[in-house]
């Protein structure tokens, strides 16, 4: 049997393909290697699965009905965990029709897969961003969630009502994870974390927007996977969990961690908010917690440090 991961060449894929060959399972990674960020990165994350005979790279779309239909002639797939996505609030909004083909039309065809392929268990990675502009916090799973104010938390948002769909009307096991601003090694070099730790490194002017008192429920790694793993080892029928560190903090004191850990001062040039940004992310895990166990260890200081060391290793 095996686990297709989809969007397996991606920051958070390529952790959870690695994990699951570790773990003795057959993973096959599917991955388009767009162009949303350098393609390159992508292919060395493929490279550090060389020599694994459990791990099967599949290059295409999961909108090419034929690249599917290849994978099911191939593959005894029973489960799959669908990490692929186009990914982003801001471009989202400059490119809503794409957002929606590729994140709608193509959860739409794995959950079509998952139908005919009798696949036991569907994870589907879902977003905080769902939760748009809330003043209420931590956030719940119970809260609404009508109200996504980019075309990417739309999508998002989507891929979960049509997971239950699935699930009423074939009884798929369907579990949506709401991620919590993840980081760590590998992560993608738009985001943040990754991009503020470049700019101080370089000593170049570090964009800002807003005035630095919006936070974030910044969310490790390992953390991730090991939430991700437990909710694939554990289906419950359909239900939608967060997964986040359950602590935030705002963009200033993050910037001031990643300073401490690089030795150097940020050169802050501060701009007006950006269309779809959220003031806050703040996940109640206490569900994640009760129903499979999901216990994140890594405070965010010890978090940057380790992202820090990663980046500087890899710096040219």
């Amino acid at each position: 049997m095996s686990i297709l991961v989809t969007g397996g060449a991606g920051f958070i894929g390529s952790h959870l393909v690695q994990r699951m060959a570790d773990m003795g399972e057959h993973v096959v990674c599917l991955d388009n290697l767009d162009d949303y960020y350098d393609p390159s990165i992508k292919r060395s994350h493929l490279r550090s699965f060389d020599g694994k005979r459990n791990i099967t790279v599949v290059h295409g779309d999961i909108r090419d009905p034929a690249i599917l239909d290849e994978i099911g002639r191939n593959y005894a797939v029973d489960s799959i965990i669908h990490a692929a996505a186009r990914a982003g609030v801001r471009p989202s909004i400059a490119k809503p029709q794409l957002y929606i083909d590729v994140n709608v039309r193509g959860t739409g065809a794995l959950f079509e897969f998952a139908r005919a392929h009798h696949v036991r268990m569907f994870v589907f990675l879902s977003s905080s961003s769902v939760y748009g502009v809330t003043s209420k916090a931590p956030f719940s799973e119970e809260d609404p969630v009508e109200r996504p104010i980019s075309p990417y938390a739309a999508t998002k948002k989507a891929g979960e009502l049509l997971g239950y769909t699935y699930h009423h009307l074939y009884g798929l096991p369907v579990t949506c994870l709401r991620l919590f601003t993840v980081y760590g090694a590998r992560q993608r070099p738009d985001m943040a974390i990754h991009r503020f730790t470049q700019k101080i490194h370089r000593g170049e002017p570090l964009q800002l927007f807003g005035d630095g008192s919006s936070a974030r429920d910044y969310t490790y790694i390992d953390d991730i996977i090991n939430g991700i793993v437990r909710a694939w080892q554990t289906p419950l029928g359909y239900e939608v969990l967060n997964l986040g560190e359950s602590q935030t903090i705002t963009l200033r004191e993050l910037i001031t961690l990643l300073e401490e850990n690089l030795g150097r001062k940020a050169r802050v040039e501060q701009l007006p908010d950006q269309p779809g940004d959220v003031p806050l992310t703040n996940a109640d895990i206490s569900k994640a917690r009760r129903m499979i166990g999901y216990n994140p260890t890594t405070p965010v200081r010890d978090g940057i440090r380790s992202f820090v060391q990663w980046y500087l290793s890899q710096a040219r």
